[in-house]
């Protein structure tokens, strides 16, 4: 008996240790009107995909988690929260989302593209923010009601698509294991050195991290793109790699202001064979300083 009363005076313990986190969490899905899921760093991070939007490349359908992503990700700092996020914008969405979003207490930290040649054309707004988190979180719902953003996730299918690539050699190259994301293979790969904003270590799953994706379009080919994160220092040679085994250099952009060390974000594109890109991805990230897996 002892012992049992002991054990749930440790359970209750631990249940309280982590309920606080858990409550605030539910209210800033509450405020927002989408769940999202605690990540690696005390994150809560929610996913914003554009699958409203029919975008294309290079006659490749761009699947939602291939280049339309948006996110935003909330870490708790005691009484308040950071919040950071990239939301994927229509071009006539871009001004009445950012009026709302300075409206609500937000900052604006960069509006840019990811891809070339996209039909219809997409846009990247990356949003930062301090404050109470329930606040932060229906500000930024109602500067997404300016655009058409969907909050009502999809159904979910009842397995992942198939990843039509020979996926262990991509990961033996890449020195990563992949993820599969409705039909895309997704690398995220951090780096070696932590990267802080506002005085504050910005974790991997609020966008410090490569990102690397892969879409397969037939045959062994597939399509690419994502952002290598850099250090200035490193900018130049992950460009010349890039371009020596043929992948295109979409933009070179920073995605915050206060960031130490300043940080740029390289994207990418290009079809071909899913092994050939590999190489010269794996070529591009031996320039930069990784974590050690």
């Amino acid at each position: 008996m002892v012992r049992f009363v002991m054990s749930s005076v440790v359970m209750l313990s631990m249940l309280a240790s982590v309920s606080p986190a858990r409550a605030q969490w539910d209210k800033v899905a509450t405020a927002l009107g989408k769940p999202g899921t605690e990540m690696p760093g005390e994150v809560y991070r929610v996913a914003l995909p554009r699958t409203d939007l029919h975008v294309t490349v290079d006659n490749v359908d761009i699947k939602p988690g291939f280049a339309l992503g948006g996110w935003i990700a909330f870490k708790s700092m005691g009484p308040s929260s950071m919040v950071m996020g990239d939301l994927v914008l229509t071009e006539t969405e871009i001004n009445p989302v950012m009026s709302k979003l300075f409206a609500g207490g937000l900052t604006v930290t960069a509006v840019h593209n990811h891809l070339l040649r996209a039909q219809p054309a997409t846009f990247y707004m990356h949003i930062a923010g301090q404050g109470d988190p329930e606040k932060l979180a229906a500000a930024i719902r109602a500067a997404l009601a300016e655009s058409k953003t969907p909050l009502t996730a999809p159904a979910a299918a009842a397995t992942q698509p198939a990843i039509d690539l020979d996926v262990a050699k991509l990961n033996d190259i890449m020195g990563a294991r992949g993820n599969p994301n409705g039909g895309v293979l997704g690398y995220g790969i951090p780096r070696a050195d932590p990267v802080t904003d506002a005085g504050m270590v910005v974790p991997p799953a609020m966008g410090t991290a490569i990102a690397i994706n892969f879409q397969p379009v037939g045959g062994g080919r597939a399509a690419i793109t994502g952002d290598f994160v850099l250090l200035a220092d490193e900018v130049n040679p992950v460009l010349m790699s890039l371009r020596q085994h043929g992948i295109e250099i979409t933009a070179l952009h920073n995605h915050m202001l206060d960031d130490q060390p300043k940080t740029y974000y390289v994207h990418f594109w290009a079809v071909d064979d899913a092994v050939k890109l590999a190489e010269g991805l794996r070529a591009a990230l031996d320039k930069v300083k990784r974590a050690k897996s």
